[in-house]
């Protein structure tokens, strides 16, 4: 198995019959879903309910199998498992390169607990300083949101498809990624001005949220807790 398998099967022996889940979305949470739902058409799990945090990760589970409901039917989750773009020191994250922040961000807070799993280049010693932060924005008026941005000691631009047209999430919204040259100083103030500013929808920065990583590295998985 390379990396993110490695990290998703371990993930796994967490999940019991019986259990709401929340799945996560891109590469390394897909891996894990792959697994879950091989184990549930092998009979070895079974009466699983799951609530989805992307449009992509729902069809690979319908395809897969594995059952999905919302969280109006499920107001609390037994435990969410997704991928992350950077985990720090103190296991917060920068998430939402897989373009479903805001929804990962929603299921993520109603689950007791949160394990991501990655590989171990995820592991950083300061927030944003090998991967830009994404930053879900309203359509309108995007591009004052952008110059705003910009004055906060990052480079932000517009998240752009291959033909020039902007990025559209599951929610309608487009996305703006943020480089910072030297990392994030202060990810908890720079959470507080982006959640002050209208017009914008959500960040990525993921903080006080995750109770245990998974690495997957060449020396084997490391699992790393957050102190309570």
């Amino acid at each position: 198995m390379d990396l993110k398998q490695q990290a998703a099967a371990r993930a796994l022996e967490y999940v019991h019959s019986g259990m709401t889940l929340g799945l996560g979305s891109g590469s390394t949470a897909a891996c894990f879903v792959d697994l879950l739902g091989a184990k549930l058409q092998a009979g070895e799990l079974h009466d699983l309910r799951c609530v989805a945090t992307s449009e992509k990760t729902a069809r690979q589970a319908r395809e897969l199998g594995i059952p999905l409901t919302s969280l109006a039917e499920l107001p609390e989750l037994d435990l969410a498992v997704d991928g992350a773009d950077e985990v720090d020191p103190s296991l917060n994250l920068i998430k939402g390169l897989g373009r479903a922040l805001l929804r990962e961000k929603v299921i993520e807070i109603h689950a007791r607990k949160v394990v991501v799993i990655v590989d171990e280049s995820k592991l950083v010693s300061r927030l944003g300083s090998t991967r830009p932060l994404p930053v879900e924005l309203v359509q309108f008026e995007a591009q004052a949101q952008i110059r705003w941005l910009n004055t906060l000691g990052c480079r932000a631009e517009m998240w752009l498809e291959d033909d020039g047209r902007p990025v559209v999430t599951d929610n309608g919204n487009y996305l703006a990624l943020l480089h910072f040259p030297e990392g994030i100083e202060d990810p908890c103030a720079l959470a507080k001005e982006l959640a002050f500013r209208p017009g914008i929808v959500e960040h990525g920065l993921f903080l006080n949220m995750v109770d245990t990583v998974i690495a997957a590295g060449a020396g084997g998985v490391r699992l790393l807790e957050r102190e309570k």
